[in-house]
């Protein structure tokens, strides 16, 4: 996918094929069994809604997506690279106008900027018990981003053609509050790295476009 006009031709394409879904997902999972923590922590608590945005654009006429890092504060995500977006307001009319508004609001990208391409695969948080709605969107012009500073401390913009590096598929070690010194799945972009739900929202991302021919 050499340029965004690659990128808007295959849009078409994306929109037929089928998710890949949780197996996808699950590729990246920085812990065994996910599948049944899920299910354990669900059967006894009412999750709380969410929705992220993988949003593509033009930067120099080569699709790229944003992520941002996380302020530094006292929720279970803080500082964490991750796609924009948050929690569902009552005021939002379904999840993807949640992904839209939340967008708008961390990164200063307008919801008319932004297209709907479609939903992906909604994935499970158990430490902060949130189901999270992700969605793809692209804008079709260069972007400038105006970050939320008490949410956003940087914003990461990372060319397409490096999600689909496998190369760039690693594994570190990391601690969290839940568990200790585990060796992970990640993705690293340059000196950025990408590990949890993030990782593996990416990860359906890449596969779906492998999926319609890409390298």
């Amino acid at each position: 996918m050499t340029s965004f006009e690659d990128f808007l031709n295959l849009l078409s394409k994306l929109k037929k094929l089928p998710l890949p879904g949780r197996e996808s997902q699950l590729k990246m999972a920085a812990v065994e069994r996910l599948d049944e923590m899920q299910g354990l922590a669900l059967k006894n608590r009412i999750p709380k809604e969410a929705s992220v945005m993988m949003l593509i654009y033009p930067k120099n006429n080569i699709p790229h997506f944003v992520l941002i890092e996380r302020t530094q504060s006292t929720g279970k995500h803080s500082g964490q690279i991750a796609f924009p977006g948050g929690k569902k307001e009552k005021r939002d009319a379904d999840n993807s106008v949640t992904a839209l508004r939340e967008t708008e609001e961390e990164i200063g990208i307008l919801m008319q900027q932004q297209q709907l391409i479609m939903p992906l695969t909604s994935i499970y948080i158990p430490p902060s018990n949130y189901m999270v709605y992700p969605y793809l969107a692209f804008a079709k012009a260069e972007l400038q981003f105006t970050p939320q500073p008490s949410e956003v401390k940087s914003i990461v913009e990372i060319a397409l053609t490096e999600l689909l590096d496998h190369s760039n598929e690693k594994r570190t070690t990391l601690s969290t509050s839940y568990m200790k010194k585990v060796s992970v799945p990640c993705f690293y972009f340059g000196e950025t790295m990408v590990w949890g739900a993030t990782a593996m929202m990416l990860q359906e991302i890449k596969d779906l476009f492998i999926a319609s021919g890409q390298p």
